[in-house]
């Protein structure tokens, strides 16, 4: 142990601390800074940046021994008060840079120096400064952060005043505007506390769990010896399948009746088998974290290796054992069959264009290391905290396997940083839940690091998409074919809902009358496939979009006109690849607002080409679903309150989208007609004892089917207060008169349906979002680089309910899609473990020339006209990309993501 004494926010503070450990752990565990982000814990993501004698310092890599005496420390807790805030902190509200609020902290910190550096810095010069103090958002795309850089240092030189920056509602109105979510304020001043900073505020008594897990992806499981483990300081108990109470399985829930597994395949800890890197076989429960892990360490396996099949063509063989004996590794098909038989179609079409894509296992990329707790709460429940976006889903998925009833179960979301849909499935809440239960109801928290983060989360699943396009002499679409599959890893979870969306998705946005399309789910060993923002249509856009553009080539025709040619109009008879007629009629509009951007940039940008560079513009379109298939449905309550306030209670879970200005939105927009302020509006959200079953917060159905709930609630409360004068009753008036002051609304998707078993045919959606991708780029001739220049997207999500929400929304959507195009992926456990290695983008790996076109055409079902948009900048952006590295070089990519070395051979490739 070593003193050290410091001066902390003005502070001066004298310290024992071990010499190893980092300052990140020092201000956070000794200190109760948990402003302090700790996300990779390598240095590489920025959240725990702090300011150490003038300098943005990454703490999680500072070691203590390191610092010297004296040294002034500088945290988010330091540079403002709620009633005096920083102007950064102030402009990071403003611009809506805090989404999931993670990483916030950090960039201020990061970003206060460099205005202390230089006051009038400009675009350039902010985003270089990030890039090399490493700070990573996956939320904002970067450009609001930027925008709040620029805005702050205006405000810092006299420029603007500070209360410019934040949004004013005019005539009691949000709807529409940019105004801030209420999360905001904590968020930028870092007292939003996350699940690692509530685990550190838990009791004394509580276990800290390690995780004992497979290093080979398949295996038979003889036997565990924890005798060692057993005699490490500060163990209080191993715990392994033996100790789980229940059936020991998470439910898959499986979607359609011609699956062929039974769901029950995933283990809570394996007793049997292992089936990929990262299963857990046992927990260690100790009293330190430190403890529980040297202790990990020491727990043996006896492990019997099996054939691993890490790709889905290696499952599919004939030799491959069947990974869940008795459930075959091609465990699902679907067929997407629409009007007639495609194979004459395809025989006598004067234009056939057929390609072969892949696209990759696109890792999440979350900065916040997934994390929870447990305890049995007063009402002798088990309780779990954590990132769950489907408090109730999850709920019915675990329980039978943790071994307990439904109703002694409470599942509670903390506040969480993204997750981009990783938290659709469940991770750590059975094994919290079994700890909890295995330790005779002591309190007990779990924290990966990022290592875990990434090998032992759920990933995109990677699809293999074979796909055929036939077209007239005038460039009509006659008809679509496909042989897809999905590996989709060892767990079956959604697996056929995912293979359903290539049905779906693929061809969307144009009119296809005949459509022959099969996609089968495969079982491999690799890493589970779970939810990811735009779940289904990054894998189908891969295809479809793909072959338009070789289809365009052998036609010469332009494929921006090719497309346009065959979208969706109005009283043109067309129906989406599952035979559902367009809910409005969009495109036409889009196109034309992205017609002039496309053909000026095709034409400015083959003026720029050198020996070296070569520039070019791409286009695609992509197209998703609102909502869970077929009927989806959501609860919303509402309480008038006797101070004469109202209480929002759903189950809207929040994971940086906006959940909570978008229950706000919603409500108020109701009830600003008897005078509701948004402050008079109050929210419970996320616990399953206290909030209706809203529903997963996954699909873009959030703010559709949850706002239309929320909506309903609002409207009951509303005609109750309303007097037949047309005031409004106040809550003494409603109970003098008995009229209730709580309602519980309901909204559902009644006119969907399921899609057919065989045909793949139904109307599985009430709202769609459309967006149209545009994206310009450079590529290294001598080395294959690409670099994306400028993008422009056009978007119609409907009404807008919270303008920068959205914005935000595509930035961050479109930037992930860029990362998909070009850099992301999780295939080799060697080399792809870490956020670099996984190939996240860097604030100068993305465009800050980023512009967004929105249109708004007002959804017949959706809550004031809107419709969702967190999954559409995530649907075709990457197939744009490739297009406009074909633009650029005449070289077809089929492969994602292109790195530099595949770019360069499908250029080498030309000249022989």
């Amino acid at each position: 142990m070593i003193k050290k004494v410091l001066k902390i926010n003005g502070m001066p503070r004298t310290l024992i601390v071990n010499e190893e450990d980092s300052l990140a752990k020092v201000l956070r565990e000794q200190m109760m800074l948990t402003g302090c982000k700790v996300g990779c814990g390598q240095g590489q993501c920025g959240t725990c940046t702090v300011i150490v004698n003038g300098k943005a310092v990454r703490s999680c890599i500072m070691k203590m021994d390191r610092l010297e005496d004296d040294s002034e420390i500088e945290t988010i807790e330091g540079i403002g008060t709620v009633d005096d805030l920083h102007p950064l902190q102030v402009a990071w509200m403003g611009h809506g840079c805090a989404q999931c609020g993670f990483c916030s902290p950090g960039f201020i910190m990061s970003a206060k120096v460099l205005l202390e550096e230089n006051l009038s810095p400009t675009r350039e010069e902010v985003r270089h400064w990030f890039q090399v103090h490493r700070n990573l958002c996956r939320c904002t795309g970067y450009k609001p952060l930027v925008d709040a850089v620029m805005d702050a240092a205006k405000v810092l030189r006299g420029e603007m005043k500070k209360e410019d920056l934040i949004f004013k509602p005019v005539g009691n109105k949000i709807l529409g505007t940019s105004y801030i979510r209420p999360s905001a304020l904590k968020k930028v001043t870092g007292t939003w506390d996350y699940g690692a900073d509530m685990a550190l505020q838990m009791p004394p008594d509580t276990a800290r769990l390690a995780l004992v897990q497979s290093e080979i992806p398949h295996a038979v499981l003889k036997g565990v010896d924890h005798s060692e483990a057993e005699k490490m300081p500060g163990v209080i108990k191993v715990i392994t399948a033996k100790d789980v109470k229940g059936k020991n399985r998470i439910s898959g829930l499986i979607t359609f009746a011609n699956n062929k597994g039974d769901g029950w395949d995933r283990p809570i800890l394996c007793d049997e088998k292992i089936f990929q890197i990262g299963d857990a076989v046992a927990m260690v429960a100790a009293d330190t974290e430190e403890h529980a892990k040297e202790a990990a360490k020491k727990v043996k396996l006896d492990l019997e290796p099996l054939p691993a099949y890490m790709s889905a063509p290696e499952a599919m063989a004939e030799d491959a054992i069947e990974i869940h004996p008795g459930t075959p590794n091609i465990y699902y098909e679907t067929n997407c069959i629409k009007g007639e038989e495609t194979g004459p179609i395809m025989a006598s079409a004067p234009y056939v264009a057929e390609v072969e894509t892949y696209s990759s296992r696109q890792p999440h990329l979350h900065l916040e290391p997934d994390c929870g707790f447990a305890y049995i709460d007063e009402e002798g429940r088990l309780t779990v905290h954590s990132k769950s976006i489907g408090i109730h889903l999850h709920s019915a998925m675990i329980t039978a396997g943790i071994g307990i009833e439904p109703d002694k179960f409470r599942l509670v979301q903390n506040p969480s940083g993204g997750t981009f849909g990783y938290k659709f499935s469940p991770t750590m809440e059975a094994l919290l839940g079994v700890a909890c239960l295995a330790l005779d109801g002591r309190p007990c928290s779990l924290v990966y690091d990022m290592y875990q983060n990434i090998t032992y989360t759920g990933k995109r699943s990677p699809a293999f998409m074979n796909i055929r396009m036939a077209a007239d002499e005038n460039g009509r679409f006659l008809a679509l074919e496909g042989d897809n599959y999905i590996d989709h890893g060892p767990y079956s979870e959604f697996g056929d809902l995912l293979t359903m969306r290539l049905s779906q998705f693929t061809g969307a946005g144009y009119d296809i009358r005949n459509i022959r399309n099969k996609s089968q789910t495969v079982c491999t060993n690799h890493a589970w496939g779970s939810a990811f923002r735009g779940y289904g249509s990054p894998q189908s856009y891969m295809g479809s979009e793909v072959c338009i553009d070789v289809l365009a080539e052998k036609m010469g025709i332009d494929p921006f006109e090719l497309r346009y040619r065959n979208i969706y109009r109005k009283g043109s008879g067309c129906t989406t690849p599952t035979g559902q007629e367009p809910e409005v009629y969009c495109l036409e509009e889009m196109y034309e607002k992205a017609r002039p951007v496309y053909y000026e940039a095709k034409e400015r940008l083959a003026k720029m080409n050198t020996d070296k560079f070569r520039y070019g513009v791409g286009f695609a379109s992509g197209i998703y679903g609102c909502g869970l298939d077929g009927k989806d449905s959501s609860f919303a309550n509402i309480r008038l309150n006797p101070d004469g306030t109202c209480t929002v209670y759903n189950s809207w879970e929040d994971h940086g989208q906006g959940a909570d200005i978008g229950a706000l939105t919603m409500a108020h927009e109701v009830l600003r007609e008897a005078g509701f302020t948004p402050e008079m509006i109050k929210l419970v959200q996320n616990d399953t004892a206290l909030t209706p079953a809203s529903g997963p917060a996954g699909g873009s159905r959030s703010n559709v089917v949850t706002g239309n709930a929320t909506r309903v609630a609002a409207e009951m409360l509303l005609n109750a207060m309303r007097k037949n004068d047309g005031t409004f009753r106040t809550y003494e008036e409603m109970t003098a008169e008995n009229i209730p002051t709580y309602y519980e609304g309901t909204w559902a998707a009644a006119a969907c349906t399921d899609c057919d078993l065989e045909t793949a045919q139904g109307a599985p959606f009430s709202n769609y979002m459309y967006e149209l991708f545009i994206p310009e780029v450079e590529v290294n001739m001598e080395t294959g680089k690409v670099r994306v220049i400028r993008l422009t997207t056009v978007c119609d999500f409907g009404t807008i309910i919270n303008k920068i929400v959205v914005d935000g929304q595509v930035y961050g959507g479109c930037t992930q899609g860029i990362g998909l195009a070009l850099t992301e992926d999780f295939e080799d456990y060697s080399k792809h473990t870490t956020l670099k290695g996984c190939g996240i983008p860097y604030p100068e790996d993305v465009p800050d020339d980023f512009n967004i076109i929105y249109t708004e055409t007002s959804r017949p079902l959706g809550p004031f006209g809107a419709s969702g948009c967190g999954e559409g900048p995530l649907t075709a952006g990457h197939p744009a990309i490739l297009s406009a590295i074909y633009n650029a070089t005449g070289a077809r990519v089929l492969e994602i993501p292109a790195r530099p070395e595949k770019v360069k051979e499908a250029i080498n490739a030309l000249k022989q």
